[in-house]
């Protein structure tokens, strides 16, 4: 009781609320209650056991003993409403932890803000190349309309992403000779958005074949262009600029002529570029002649390779055909389909027994024809041959060999040169045009054939079994049109072809109105979601 009535005279009074002056015994029971508070609150968190806490902490602060100070120190811990304060370092973590978001929040910030403006140069300052897109253009080569246009071939020469046009024409000019007019070679690049001459060059004869597809080497993203002359001319150009890469010297060619476009080979001599081959043909009849070429140089690889064959009917090939088990061979003939291997032909040219290991492959239902004669030459079909194509089989990397004859057409398989199918169908004058008309993921064939006085029958026929699908016959005078087929965005053909215009009617029926005057034609397309019971023709009326 001392004690308390030394802390009521230390502390000052508090006021009473009724008296309205300071009472020091009422201040003293109500410091008194604050302790008891105190106490019971210590007790709850573990008691006191011989005046430490059981954290070790000093004596109670109501005791006699001495420690006014930690006692002090001890209740500054504890609120007012009797719990503890936030520790210092638990502070200084919320800090941290606040600084590490804004951090964060302002790093999200500046990459989207980065972002946008990225995407704002390139929409808007950078610009785009210029296009002046036609839907058509037209070009009137030559001073006054004359020459001949021979081969063409599409390949993105400006690298704008669009095919341009790469042809070739004989351009007829004032000669050294009064009146006496002398015919140009010349090769154009036009470009495919508006038709613009793209660059120009001469050549020394007039050009039988363009081809730009294969020939790019593999660190080169240029495309190289392939020209192949009627006679002795072969070079390489590039396409971008149409300057000449490298020409085969006529002197190669021992007096040979060039009768078809060069084949485009695998690199024989590891450059990293395909090689090439050209067949030639003497003055005398039996003369045929292969001859290797470098496709980087254009340097010979080897001495011409020469064959007496008798020449009887159409020239076929020379194609490069490789066989399941990766075997290389030549099919060419004349009204027939032979084989030669590919390593035959480089061990002569090279004069030696060794080939490249990709030569050394052999496939054995193709050898075993081979014995039979006894020959370099494999037989594969001798039956009046008029074209020859390869074509994909759905169930096989390796291709198939659809022969079209006097007769009609025969589809050999290409792993064994078995017959899988065969159509008679006789008057044909084009090679069939591919196209995937049906659902079997199998190429079918448009054909067109003559007969009688003007009229010309059209026929698509399955690929997979060889059977005639729809068929109609129109009037038509021209004596050659050739029709091409289109793949849509659905994995199906459409095809194209000329005929004269007649009204349109289902399929499967004679459609001949005779009304319409000789020369007028028309451009037929022939879709494949049609309905067979009622298929429609388009027409876009083309005056030839």
């Amino acid at each position: 009781m001392a004690t308390v009535l030394s802390r009521a005279l230390k502390l000052p009074g508090k006021k009473s609320p009724d008296l309205g002056e300071y009472d020091p015994l009422t201040q003293a029971d109500s410091d008194e209650s604050e302790d008891d508070l105190v106490l019971n609150l210590k007790q709850k968190n573990g008691g006191v056991k011989n005046g430490k806490s059981p954290q070790g902490e000093g004596p109670d602060p109501d005791s006699d003993a001495e420690g006014g100070g930690p006692a002090k120190q001890h209740l500054s811990e504890v609120t007012t409403e009797g719990y503890p304060s936030t520790p210092l370092g638990s502070l200084e973590q919320k800090t941290a932890s606040s600084l590490v978001s804004h951090v964060r929040t302002l790093i999200f910030l500046l990459t989207v803000l980065i972002s946008m403006i990225l995407v704002l140069v390139c929409a808007f300052l950078i610009p785009c190349p210029p296009r002046d897109l036609q839907s058509t253009w037209s070009r009137h080569l030559g001073p006054e309309g004359g020459g001949d246009l021979s081969p063409l071939e599409l390949v993105d020469v400006n690298g704008d992403g669009l095919p341009d046009v790469l042809l070739s024409f004989m351009n007829l000019r004032n000669g050294s000779m009064i009146g006496v007019p002398k015919q140009q070679a010349s090769l154009l690049a036009l470009s495919g958005v508006n038709g613009s001459t793209l660059w120009t060059s001469t050549l020394s004869e007039e050009a039988q074949s363009l081809q730009c597809s294969g020939l790019t080497s593999v660190d080169s993203a240029e495309a190289i262009c392939l020209v192949t002359g009627i006679s002795k001319l072969l070079s390489a150009l590039n396409a971008t600029s149409g300057k000449t890469i490298w020409t085969l010297n006529p002197s190669h060619l021992f007096n040979g002529t060039l009768t078809t476009p060069a084949v485009v080979l695998p690199d024989l001599d590891d450059d990293a570029v395909r090689d090439l081959m050209v067949l030639t043909t003497g003055v005398s009849k039996g003369d045929l002649c292969f001859l290797l070429i470098s496709g980087k140089t254009g340097i010979p690889m080897g001495r011409p390779v020469k064959y007496n064959i008798m020449r009887e009917g159409n020239l076929i090939g020379p194609q490069v055909f490789i066989t399941t088990h990766g075997a290389i061979y030549i099919l060419f003939g004349f009204g027939n389909v032979q084989a030669v291997a590919l390593r035959d032909i480089f061990v002569q040219a090279q004069n030696r027994d060794s080939s490249p290991p990709s030569l050394q492959l052999e496939e054995p239902e193709w050898e075993k024809r081979r014995s039979i004669n006894m020959s370099e030459f494999i037989e594969v079909y001798s039956d009046d041959v008029e074209f020859l194509q390869m074509v994909k089989a759905p169930d096989s990397n390796c291709s198939n060999l659809l022969i079209t004859t006097r007769q009609g057409l025969v589809l050999l398989r290409g792993q064994d040169l078995a017959h899988h199918w065969v159509l008679n169908f006789q008057g044909l004058y084009s090679q069939p045009t591919p196209g995937y008309f049906t659902n079997d993921q199998t190429l079918d064939f448009l054909l067109e054939a003559q007969y009688g006085d003007g009229m010309k029958k059209v026929v698509v026929v399955d690929g997979n079994s060889g059977t005639i699908i729809w068929n109609s016959s129109f009037s038509c005078h021209m004596k050659e049109s050739a029709a091409i087929s289109v793949m849509t965005s659905d994995q199906k053909s459409v095809f194209l072809f000329w005929a004269e215009g007649v009204s349109a009617e289902p399929s499967n029926s004679d459609l001949n109105s005779g009304t319409e005057p000789p020369g007028l034609h028309h451009l037929y397309l022939l879709h494949p979601n049609i309905p067979p019971q009622s298929f429609w023709i388009w027409e876009i009326t083309q005056a030839r």
